[in-house]
C-alpha cells in the first residue's frame, strides 16, 4: 500500500507539473565576461561598484568599497514577457528579491532605454494611464518613471490591469550594457513601491494558477545558453532528487528564512546562533555581511584581484566545501559550486562566488543566497503556506 501511494502521488506531480505555466530563462555572456574579454574589467571597477539589491526606507545596503559587489555583473538569468495589446515584448529579470514590474517607456531619454525594448502606452488598446510617480534603488543603479497599467502576459497567462512602471530616466550605465529591458519583482506585496500589487498576487487573485505557488530552476551547465526554468503554479518533480525539504518564512517583504549555521569544511564557521538570510534570484552571489564575508574569503584560500576575489582554478580539488544548514538540513556547496569560471582568450579564470553586503538593521543583517545557491537547490516559494522548499537540482 505505501508503495502504490508513493505511485499515486509521483503520477499525481507529474499531471500538475504537465499542466503548469513553463517560463523558460536563458543563460546569456555575463557583462563580467565581456568586460574581461575586452580587456576593461579592471578599468571598470575603478568607475564604480554595483549592486542589485532594492534599497527599502527602512534598510539599506551598504557595500565594502574595497569588495565591490558583482552581482549585477553576473546575471544571467532572464525570460519574457509581453505587454500590452496588441503584445510588446520584454525580456525581464524574475527577481524575488523585489516586488515591482518595470519596463523602459518610449518617452525615456536615458541611454540606457534607447538600447533596449521600450514601451510604447499609444500603441496599446488595453493600456490605462494611472500617473503615480515611481522609483526605485537597487544599490548604485536607479531609475524613475510613472505608473501605468495594461494586460501583461507571461508565458501563456494573461493578468488583467496589472500596474507597472514605465522608466523615464535611468541614470548612470547600471542598466547600460544589461541583457534584460526591465525587471518582475516576486517579493511579498509589502516590498512594492507605490504600494502596487505584484504580478504574482494578481495571478493568484485572477485564479491564473491551480495553486499559489512558483518555483525556479537554474541550469549551472556554462555550455549550455537553456538557463532553467520559473514554473507559476506548482513545481516540477523531474527537476530535483528527493524530496522538498520545507522551510518557514521569518519575515514576509523578501523571502527571508532562518539559517542555522554556515560550515567551512566541516566546523561550524558563521552563524553559529542562526541568521536570517533571504533566497533572491535577482541577486548572483551569495553575500553576507562584509566582515564575516571577508573571513570566508581567507577561508577558501579567495585573494584580492580587479575588484573581484580570485582562486588559483588549480586548487578547486583541495579547497573546502561550504554547508548551510537549513531548518536541520544541511545544503553543501562544493568548490566547484561555489566559485565562477570564465575563460578569455584561451586563459581560464576562477572567483569566488562570495561577497561582502551589509545590509542595515532593522532589516539586516541578512545573508542572500542568489543564484550560486539556486543553481545547486530547486527552490519552491509557496505564498499559500509562507515557506520555501529547497531540493537538490538533478544536474
Amino acid at each position: 500500500a505505501p508503495r502504490m501511494k508513493r505511485l499515486i502521488l509521483l503520477v499525481l506531480c507529474l499531471w500538475l507539473a504537465s499542466g503548469l505555466q513553463r517560463v523558460p530563462l536563458k543563460r546569456h555572456k555575463s557583462l563580467r565576461k565581456i568586460l574581461r574579454e575586452h580587456g576593461q574589467l579592471s578599468k571598470f571597477w575603478k568607475a564604480q561598484n554595483l549592486d542589485m539589491v532594492q534599497y527599502t526606507e527602512d534598510c539599506s545596503a551598504i557595500p565594502e568599497t574595497n569588495e565591490p559587489l558583482i552581482n549585477y555583473l553576473d546575471m544571467e538569468y532572464f525570460g519574457q514577457i509581453s505587454i500590452g495589446t496588441p503584445p510588446q515584448n520584454f525580456t525581464v529579470l524574475f527577481d524575488t528579491g523585489s516586488s515591482n514590474l518595470w519596463v523602459p517607456s518610449i518617452y525615456c531619454v536615458s541611454k540606457a532605454c534607447a538600447v533596449h525594448s521600450r514601451f510604447h502606452p499609444s500603441d496599446s488598446s488595453t493600456y490605462n494611464e494611472v500617473g503615480t510617480p515611481f522609483s526605485i534603488q537597487y544599490g548604485t543603479g536607479s531609475l524613475s518613471g510613472i505608473i501605468g497599467s495594461d494586460q501583461v502576459t507571461v508565458e501563456g497567462i494573461t493578468v488583467s490591469n496589472q500596474q507597472f512602471a514605465e522608466s523615464v530616466s535611468e541614470p548612470g550605465t547600471t542598466f547600460l550594457d544589461s541583457e534584460f529591458d526591465g525587471i518582475l519583482g516576486l517579493a511579498y506585496p509589502s516590498l512594492a513601491v507605490d504600494g502596487v500589487t505584484p504580478v504574482f498576487d494578481n495571478m493568484m487573485a485572477q485564479n491564473l494558477v491551480d495553486l499559489p505557488i512558483f518555483s525556479v530552476y537554474m541550469s549551472r551547465n556554462a555550455d549550455s545558453s537553456a538557463g532553467g526554468e520559473i514554473l507559476f503554479g506548482g513545481f516540477d518533480p523531474s527537476h530535483f532528487s528527493g524530496t522538498l525539504n520545507w522551510v518557514p518564512v521569518t519575515k514576509q517583504g523578501y523571502w527571508q528564512i532562518q539559517l542555522d549555521n554556515i560550515q567551512v569544511g566541516g566546523t561550524v564557521a558563521f552563524c553559529a546562533e542562526g541568521c536570517q538570510a533571504i533566497v533572491d534570484t535577482g541577486t548572483s552571489l551569495i553575500t553576507g555581511p562584509s566582515k564575516d564575508i571577508k573571513e570566508m574569503q581567507n577561508y577558501i584560500g579567495a585573494v584580492p584581484m580587479d575588484g573581484e576575489y580570485a582562486v588559483e582554478c588549480n586548487n578547486l580539488n583541495v579547497m573546502p566545501d561550504v554547508t548551510f544548514t537549513i531548518n536541520g538540513i544541511p545544503y553543501t556547496l562544493n568548490p566547484q559550486a561555489y566559485t565562477l569560471t570564465d575563460i578569455s582568450d584561451g586563459m581560464t579564470f576562477c572567483t569566488s562566488g562570495f561577497q561582502g553586503l551589509n545590509m542595515q538593521p532593522p532589516a539586516g543583517p541578512l545573508w542572500i543566497l542568489g543564484d550560486v545557491f539556486i543553481g545547486q537547490f530547486y527552490s519552491v516559494f509557496d505564498r499559500g503556506n509562507n515557506r520555501v522548499g529547497l531540493a537538490p537540482v538533478v544536474p
